[in-house]
């Protein structure tokens, strides 16, 4: 018997072509190695992205509670005025939680340090299946340590402390903020959350619907990421790596979440910024038209793609103190 797919909302016609080639390679176990290679950055793309932005580099390292090495880099504004601590965005990347690195999407909060003076740190999380677990969120929540406690040598100002990421690591930011309200540091004064991955149990509208491609992240390749952070029978898992699983999402700091209408995590995103509002807190939701997962930075000339970002950044802005006003 073969079983249609279900209908499901059409790509932007200017994000169109990107699906039309993208090659259809499945994501398992065998094809990990070869896919994670793929997806790493380049070190020629940093360097392109970098120049001419008068960014400042600095590659520190971590520790977890076990000795672990937590790697993060540091970009900072060349030219600013350090009597004037800046904000600090706290960076976590996508890859589904198996692949990626600390540069990648760094291109999305590179816009605030162009636009706000902003300090940019990234860091590189150990990936499952090797690593586990809670051992991604534990590593991004002790480089949000770090960078707390090291806020007067960064000049940084830790009342303004962003936590930002994109798919797991829009997830991984969630469960961050979770981690920090609950073990009552360091504080966090909002949380951007780019088509965060927030649900390992799937089932959603748009899960059934993405479930296979033409697609930038399919439910399969979901399954295989959440298979590889929880094993094949999860139990117990913690809400911190499954953040819609918390029970209590009140005492969050001001939370932005965008995400497309034609991509996988659309429903969960949905559900989560709701979940907020139910709760008392702050909360604003786009889901772009059109938008499949990661859009605005694959394609970010895009109208969609522009349109975005932009909004995006209006959010934030109004979420940090500008020094030039001392507002």
């Amino acid at each position: 018997m073969t079983v249609e797919p279900a209908p499901r909302p059409e790509a932007d016609p200017e994000l169109r072509p990107l699906l039309d080639v993208l090659p259809a390679v499945p994501l398992t176990a065998a094809t990990l190695p070869a896919v994670r290679a793929a997806a790493a950055t380049p070190p020629e793309a940093l360097v392109a992205l970098l120049a001419g932005r008068g960014v400042e580099r600095r590659d520190v390292v971590a520790t977890s509670p076990h000795g672990d090495p937590v790697p993060l880099t540091v970009l900072s504004p060349a030219e600013r005025d350090r009597a004037v601590p800046a904000p600090v965005v706290y960076w976590m990347h996508g890859g589904g939680m198996v692949l990626g690195d600390r540069f990648s999407q760094i291109d999305v909060p590179l816009d605030w340090l162009d636009r706000f003076g902003a300090v940019v740190v990234t860091v590189d999380y150990r990936l499952a299946p090797e690593h586990g677990g809670t051992v991604p969120v534990e590593d991004c929540y002790r480089g949000l340590v770090w960078v707390a406690e090291h806020a007067a040598e960064l000049g940084v100002d830790p009342e303004q402390l962003v936590v930002a990421g994109t798919s797991a690591g829009g997830g991984l930011a969630a469960g961050v903020t979770l981690l920090a309200r609950d073990r009552g540091a360091p504080a966090v004064a909002a949380q951007v959350l780019v088509c965060p991955m927030l649900d390992h149990r799937g089932g959603t509208g748009s899960g059934r619907q993405f479930a296979e491609g033409p697609a930038t992240w399919t439910g399969a390749q979901n399954a295989f990421g959440w298979s590889a952070v929880l094993g094949e029978h999860p139990a117990g898992v913690s809400p911190y790596i499954s953040p819609a699983l918390a029970a209590d999402l009140s005492g969050l700091p001001p939370t932005y979440v965008d995400v497309g209408s034609a991509e996988v995590f659309r429903d969960e995103d949905v559900a989560y910024a709701a979940r907020i509002w139910a709760a008392g807190g702050e909360a604003e939701l786009h889901v772009w038209a059109g938008g499949f997962h990661g859009f605005d930075s694959l394609v970010p000339d895009a109208r969609v793609s522009r349109t975005a970002r932009a909004t995006r950044t209006a959010w934030l802005g109004r979420q940090l103190t500008d020094p030039a006003s001392g507002a």
